[in-house]
């Protein structure tokens, strides 16, 4: 029963994947079974890429995979639960000596000396399974863009997938997406939002309205 769903799922797949079909599917089996390469056509070498090294580099020029169609396949992967959990992260690729790189923005880099760095961030989405381990699938993970924010990109992603989903959805965050941005750009998406908080981070609420006076209502007050 599994082995026929696991065929099933990997033949809808390999058909969303637009041109260059056959090797972007050997290369995803590739990536997805070595440990550590060095460069792209390293992925040539795993027996189960069946191409010359060139075909790395033009199954990724020339595949264009139906992106929404491969979401909503994956979500159907999803089995019925009261709540769904949902994680989203913001993660850099630091490409300082790619200098003729198209569209590199400033990235915050934890493993870095200064902390910043030169490259691309890319926003990932994934379903978070109850089971034991770090097992998660990737629902969306897309490259955020030099007239993007990590928390643009991340609300825009997290409003397509809700909408594929029937079930309740609780999505956790790390403090990057813990401050009002965040809460406006998604305040209508249908979604319960967990987030991390900076332990300097100033929290503001809306004072209790006053019998004695009406005008209070809509003042703010700081809470420590």
């Amino acid at each position: 029963m599994e082995c026929e769903r696991l065929k099933q799922f990997r033949q809808e797949t390999y058909q969303m994947l637009g041109k260059a079909k056959d090797a972007t599917f050997e290369l995803m089996d590739s990536v997805m079974t070595t440990r550590n390469v060095s460069c792209l056509g390293e992925f040539s070498l795993s027996p189960l890429f069946r191409r010359k090294w060139s075909s790395t580099y033009e199954a990724l020029q020339d595949t264009r995979p139906n992106r929404n169609k491969l979401m909503r396949r994956y979500v159907e992967e999803i089995p019925p639960l009261k709540y769904v959990l949902l994680g989203i992260d913001h993660t850099a690729w630091g490409r300082r000596g790619a200098k003729t790189l198209k569209d590199r923005t400033y990235e915050h880099q934890a493993s870095s000396n200064n902390s910043v760095t030169v490259g691309q961030g890319y926003s990932t989405i994934a379903w978070l399974s109850e089971k034991q381990g770090s097992w998660a699938l990737p629902l969306r993970q897309e490259r955020i863009t030099s007239y993007e924010t990590p928390i643009s990109k991340a609300a825009w992603q997290l409003k397509q997938v809700t909408q594929h989903i029937q079930q309740l959805v609780l999505v956790v965050l790390d403090s990057e997406y813990g401050n009002g941005s965040w809460v406006n750009q998604t305040g209508e998406i249908s979604a319960s939002k967990l987030m991390r908080i900076r332990s300097n981070c100033c929290l503001w609420s809306r004072r209790a309205r006053s019998l004695a006076s009406c005008a209070d209502a809509g003042s703010l007050v700081k809470t420590e």
